[in-house]
This record gives C-alpha cells, sequence and structure tokens, in this order.
C-alpha cells in the first residue's frame, strides 16, 4: 500500500478546442496552476523534491520536457519530470509522486499535467530514402500518429471513437443508453458548478491581451459544457461512424487545461500544520485489446483494490473518465454495476467538462479528493481507460479534517 497524502491542488477551466484558452501555450498554463497551488500553500522552492507533469502530446511547444519549462516560468528552480501513459498521465504523474513519497525519497511534490490540443502541431515526417518527395503530415491533436505498420497488421488502426463503437457493440450499449448518460453527465456537472462545487477548484486565468494597452480577458469557468442539453438534442447527432453509437454529444472533448497537485507525506502536513484532503492507498494499471481500450479501468480498478485491502461494495464514488459514454458503460458492465450506479461520476465527467489528455487524470483526482471531503464519504476510485489499450486507477481515502 502506499503512504502519500493530497493536501491540495487547482486546475485551470476547461477550454473547448480553439476555444479561449487556445492563445494560451500549454507550458503558460500550467505555470499558473503551478505558481499559484505553491503560493496559496505557502511553499518553500527547496522543499520540493521534484515536479511531475502528465502530458500526451509532446509535439509542439510542450515539448523536451514541459514539466521543467514549467516549473521554471512559476518562478521555481526545481526539477521537472514530464511523463506520458497518454490519457491518464495527469494521475500517472500523482502516482508516481505518491510512489515517491512512500518509499521516502521525498516530502513534497507538485504532480499534476497539462494538455493544449488546440496548439496540438502538425508534423510532417522525413523520407525513408534519399531524395524521395513522398511526404507525410500528420496531425498530432489526437490518436497515433507515424503508425507503424507491423502494430497496424497485427492490432489494427481503430480511432478513439472506433473503439468506443467497439466497446458498445461487444457489451450491448445502445444509443440511447450512451445518450442519456451523457445527458445525466451534463445534468450533474451543471447541479455542481450551480452549488458552486468547482470555484474550490479553479484556478481563473488571465488571457493575452488582444490589443496593446487593452484590458485582459479572465477566464474562470469551464467551457466545454453544454449546460442546456437535452435527450432530443442528443438523440439529434448523427453517430460519427455509421451504424456506430458514439457521438458528438456523447464522447468527451478536445480541450486545452492543466492541473496541479500538491503530494506529500503525513510528516510534511504536521510540520506546516496542514491537514490533507485524501490519503493514497494504492494505484494499478492493466492492459487490454486496444480496440476496447476503453474498458481499462474495469480491469484496473479490481488490481487497485486489492493492494488496498478493499473491495468494490467499500467505495462511495466510483469516477471513471467519461472518453465515451459507451465506454464507462461497458466498464459498468464488466464489473456487475448497475448502469445507473449513483456512485458514478457524482459531479459530472468529462463528457460535460472535457478531456485534456495530459491534465484529466489529476484534475479527477484533485476534483474526486475534494468530493470526499465535501460529502463526508470515506473511499474512492479514481480511474481513467487509456488509448492503445490499458487502464489506470487509484484508491484514495478521506482524511478526518
Amino acid at each position: 500500500m502506499l503512504e502519500a497524502f493530497i493536501y491540495d491542488g487547482l486546475r485551470t477551466p476547461i477550454g473547448r478546442h480553439a476555444g479561449k484558452l487556445a492563445p494560451v501555450r500549454p507550458d503558460d498554463l500550467a505555470a499558473e496552476v503551478i505558481r499559484e497551488v505553491v503560493a496559496r500553500n505557502q511553499v518553500e522552492p527547496a522543499e520540493i523534491s521534484d515536479v511531475v507533469l502528465g502530458c500526451v502530446n509532446q509535439a509542439g511547444e510542450d515539448c523536451r520536457n514541459v514539466a521543467r519549462f514549467s516549473a521554471l516560468l512559476a518562478g521555481l528552480p526545481t526539477p521537472g519530470v514530464t511523463v506520458n501513459r497518454l490519457c491518464a498521465s495527469g494521475l500517472q504523474a500523482v502516482v508516481d509522486a505518491a510512489r515517491a513519497v512512500t518509499c521516502g525519497e521525498g516530502d513534497l511534490y507538485i504532480a499534476g499535467g497539462v494538455e493544449s490540443m488546440s496548439r496540438a502541431p502538425y508534423v510532417m515526417g522525413k523520407s525513408d530514402s534519399p531524395y524521395s518527395r513522398d511526404v507525410k503530415l500528420y496531425d498530432t491533436t489526437i490518436g497515433a500518429r507515424f503508425p507503424n505498420g507491423k502494430f497496424v497488421k497485427q492490432f489494427g488502426s481503430h480511432s478513439m471513437p472506433e473503439t468506443g463503437d467497439n466497446v458498445a457493440k461487444d457489451f450491448g450499449i445502445t444509443r440511447e443508453q450512451a445518450d442519456a448518460f451523457a445527458l445525466a453527465s451534463q445534468q450533474k456537472y451543471a447541479t455542481a458548478e450551480k452549488e458552486g462545487f468547482y470555484k474550490g477548484e479553479i484556478h481563473a486565468v488571465a488571457l493575452p491581451a488582444k490589443k496593446k494597452d487593452s484590458p485582459q480577458e479572465v477566464i474562470s469557468l469551464d467551457e466545454h459544457p453544454r449546460r442546456d442539453s437535452t435527450l432530443e438534442s442528443l438523440a439529434r447527432l448523427k453517430p460519427l461512424f455509421e451504424g456506430g453509437v458514439v457521438t458528438a454529444g456523447n464522447a468527451s472533448g478536445v480541450n486545452d487545461g492543466a492541473a496541479a497537485l500538491v503530494i506529500a507525506s503525513r510528516s510534511w502536513g504536521i510540520k506546516k500544520n496542514k491537514k490533507p484532503l485524501a490519503k493514497i492507498l494504492a494505484a494499478a494499471s492493466a492492459g487490454v485489446e486496444p480496440r476496447v481500450m476503453g474498458v481499462g479501468p474495469a480491469y484496473a480498478i479490481p488490481r487497485a483494490l486489492e493492494r488496498a485491502n478493499l473491495k468494490l461494495s467499500d467505495m462511495d464514488i466510483i469516477e471513471i473518465n467519461e472518453a465515451f459514454a459507451s465506454q464507462v458503460l461497458g466498464c459498468l458492465k464488466l464489473m456487475k454495476l448497475d448502469l445507473e450506479d449513483s456512485r458514478v461520476n457524482p459531479n459530472g465527467g468529462a463528457i460535460a467538462i472535457g478531456h485534456p489528455l495530459g491534465a484529466s487524470g489529476a484534475r479527477l483526482a484533485l476534483t474526486v479528493a475534494r468530493e470526499l471531503q465535501q460529502s463526508g464519504a470515506r473511499y474512492a476510485a479514481v480511474s481513467l481507460c487509456i488509448g492503445v489499450g490499458q487502464g489506470l486507477a487509484v484508491i484514495l481515502e478521506r482524511v478526518q479534517q
């Protein structure tokens, strides 16, 4: 078992693709939340053993260790390391920091993630032979680039939405069920937002001024949610693939955002007179077929529970990142849970909030830790599915304030 604690955290608002946050570089986005979470917890830079950030793309302005660049931009002379477990990179950063704390390598880490999918560049591969004019261009926003022909032959070249449809077909998830789940996500998010839940974790971002001497626009609300969604509006959307279940309305978005958490030991909290939000008890990853990558959480969660000596029935919150409604529903079927289990994503999920790939896992850990405190619940499972067929899960326990 692990022995590390989440003391605090912040995230930016989540921006839509080519939306409000598109003008902000990913290293600047991450620096914003790192700087603020360090300042509001009165952390001395010398206390920080490392800054660990998840980032998926790493093909443009987020290249060459965005964690180190972001730390320096935040005014921290600390080391930094960037980790990549695709969609679960932000949660992997939290796990890496927790493991380091557990084994005594350091008392305090800043862990989180960042992704600007709006600013993901096109990349051009070099020719395979001299003087060749065969040039291929790839969009790095999402999915595979520079695919290996051997891999494609063995495992296929399924896009992310196609994997969502594969899960729907394999597990009998209907379009109506997917749309109903998507609507519930939007409604739960809208309720949480109205009640002020998300204000406690969002750090407003000032956008670059469009003209000299003009006032800066400040973004403090998530941009992706469709707060007026209805079953009728969702039903009118065409599936992304003929005969499929996945639509733009029952899938996560293409988004921008960053998050940063304070992960530390119990002794650090005692020394600083700070009480943690949650204890990180255990973590586990699992591999599944790439064509049904979305069911990864259904295998990672039981492994993490076993390491924590707990059962699924002990969980008060079951958070599964909503890459697609169909894949969350597939996970619930695999785990033999009711498709409308109230423990699942109580404040809405990525279908409403959005899914800035490298940041989402850290955002989930922060949101769930805060929900444990506000609800008074004890245990939570936090998980994400992962492209190319994986799942990652973490078990959290509320710390009494």
